[in-house]
């Protein structure tokens, strides 16, 4: 499960299609140099995105890629 607390480099380290995810909502994480620092849930919460509806489609891709 994806969780707020984690940064955005261990998302994308280990679900790389979550950059998809992210450039969704305005986050260019893989060009980003703060994203091996930086939470989920800070980011969302310094650029405006609804973190729950972030969190909703981070999970449901990971979800998939167990399928």
């Amino acid at each position: 499960m994806i969780t707020k607390d984690m940064t955005m480099e261990e998302v994308l380290m280990k679900y790389p299609k979550a950059n998809d995810i992210f450039l969704k909502y305005g986050l260019d994480c893989m060009g980003c140099q703060v994203a091996e620092f930086e939470s989920i849930g800070h980011a969302a919460r310094i650029y405006g995105i609804n973190l729950e509806a972030l969190l909703k489609d981070l999970n449901e891709m990971e979800k998939g890629s167990h399928e």
